[in-house]
């Protein structure tokens, strides 16, 4: 059961929130009870946003962490930080977050695999800027800027991401 607050996210691509659909992607692999490293999916569940983090040169999102150009998010399952912020250079793979296109403008980093972190589960699950209209990514949850703006100045910490397979 989800709540007005929640962020009800739906695998043809809709979201509810706040009494709006949004149009939204989904990963290229779908949505699935199962996610694995590099598979696409978009893993369905109940998740909390544990933060928000903002490209402040791009944005503004009172109390969100303000990206720097070394900040980096592990997606190596062999890394001890798996799924987990890191600072770059780093030495295993990982996806840089300060990105010259933008879709990690803002970024709402999911509770997805993160408590325990489950070794090639699934890392950088995100919701973020979409690349163009529902275009699928690897595995996150994307929306138009402004939509994503709207959902981040608004969200409250008790809120949830539902995923819906």
């Amino acid at each position: 059961m989800h709540r007005p607050c929640d962020l009800l996210v739906m695998r043809h691509g809709m979201a509810l929130y706040r009494g709006r659909f949004l149009p939204c992607a989904i990963g290229r692999g779908g949505v699935d009870r199962e996610k694995a490293e590099g598979d696409g999916k978009t893993l369905a569940g109940a998740f909390f946003i544990e933060d928000w983090l903002v490209r402040p040169d791009r944005c503004h999102l009172p109390g969100a962490y303000r990206l720097r150009h070394r900040d980096g998010w592990s997606d190596d399952p062999e890394d001890p930080a798996y799924n987990c912020a890191v600072s770059l250079p780093h030495p295993f793979r990982h996806e840089r977050l300060w990105r010259a296109d933008p879709l990690y403008d803002v970024i709402g980093v999911m509770s997805a695999n993160r408590d325990p972190i489950v070794k090639g589960g699934g890392s950088a699950l995100f919701v973020h800027c979409w690349r163009r209209p529902r275009y699928p990514t690897e595995g996150c949850i994307a929306f138009a800027r402004p939509h994503l703006l709207w959902i981040a100045s608004s969200w409250m910490p008790e809120a949830r991401v539902i995923i819906r397979a």
